[in-house]
Formats: C-alpha cells, structure tokens, sequence
C-alpha cells in the first residue's frame, strides 16, 4: 500500500505589544486537536484507494495523503523601556496543531490478515502525525527562547524588528525541519512497513 506523507503548515508572525513593563519571564503554549475521515473497504487494494480519495489534501497540491497534520503558531511579546534602552518583558508562543487521521468503517467484515495490516498502517500514521506535533513544539521553545534572550535596544521599533526577524528564520527553521522528516520516512516506508508487519504477525501467532 504505497502512501505519501504530508504536512500542511500555516505559520502567523508573532504578535509583539509595545512597553508594557513587567518581569521577563516565558511561556509556550502548545495545543493538539484530533479529527478523522472515514474510509471504507474490504480488501488492501480499496484501502488504498479510498486513502487516496478521501485523505486530506497537501496544500499546493490535488495529492491526497494517509494523514496530515495542521500547524499553526502565533503568540506575543510585551516590552518595557529603562534608562533609554528598551528590553524585552515576556515572550508567549502559540502552537495550534491538528492531526487528521483516517478511520475505518469495515473493519467488522475483515479478515484477520487484513486487521492485522491496518492497524500495523494506522499505528505508522498516527506515530507519524505524533512526530510533526512534536517537531512543532521544539521550534515553538526554540523561538520563545531566542526572543527572550535579545538584548536590549535604543528603541522598541528596533526590537520589535529583530524579535520579527526571529519568528522569521526559526519558521523557515521548522519548515525545512518537517519538509526533512518527510523525506527520510518516504525513503524507508516500505521497509519499516514490511519490519512492522512481520513483528506484529509473530506477536499475533504467539498469542
């Protein structure tokens, strides 16, 4: 059952208010959601027919994937001015993922070799969805970090742009991250699918 994996990212700057004194402090803000689509069929060849069909599109493109996940950041950053300097006061960075996953309607009419390659599949999806959401969250403390971490300068305006130029590069950062971590799981999905199957099937047979 041949699949390709894609990601779908949706990426906002981040938000910055202006002098707003306090203590610096930080804080990520990571949210997951789950939705499925269903898909129907009774032997491997329509499974993949209907992952085909009915599986959520990549963004740019009519191709139909297995799964998918949503990513979305945002955030604030407030700043305070001392002694003619401006620093940073807080940084908060969002991150909105949802996981679109499929769901099987048949699986009461199924054989057990076919059970037992589905859940093998859905498992792989879910675990790569799972890697995308945490891929996410790394870049999201990534950023929050690099924010706080500016010094000060003349002018909120000046700090404002470099804290903007952050967003910017840990962004392009994450999406050359994701855009990796396809690429790397195209080249051994069928060998770590056959390797998964194989375990699962002795499992199965020793119980």
């Amino acid at each position: 059952m041949p699949l390709a994996f894609q990601k779908i990212s949706i990426s906002c700057a981040l938000l910055l208010a202006f002098c707003i004194p306090g203590v610096a402090n930080a804080e990520v803000v990571a949210r997951k959601s789950i939705s499925y689509f269903d898909i129907k069929g009774s032997t491997a060849d329509e499974l993949d027919a209907a992952l085909n069909q009915r599986g959520p599109l990549a963004m740019g493109s009519s191709s139909h994937h297995p799964g998918a996940t949503k990513i979305r950041f945002g955030g604030n950053a407030t700043y305070s001015e001392a002694n003619g300097r401006c620093y940073i006061s807080s940084v908060k960075v969002t991150v909105d993922t949802e996981i679109i996953l499929p769901r099987w309607r048949d699986r009461r009419h199924a054989s057990k070799q076919l059970s037992t390659i589905w859940d093998t599949l859905a498992a792989d999806i879910r675990r790569h969805e799972d890697r995308h959401v945490e891929i996410a969250r790394e870049h999201a403390r990534q950023m929050e970090r690099r924010i706080l971490s500016l010094p000060s300068a003349s002018n909120c305006d000046a700090l404002q742009e470099k804290a903007n130029d952050v967003t910017t590069r840990e962004t392009e950062r994450h999406d050359a991250d994701q855009a990796r971590f396809d690429r790397i799981e195209a080249i051994n999905f069928q060998n770590r699918i056959q390797r998964l199957l194989y375990y699962r099937s002795r499992h199965s047979g020793q119980r």
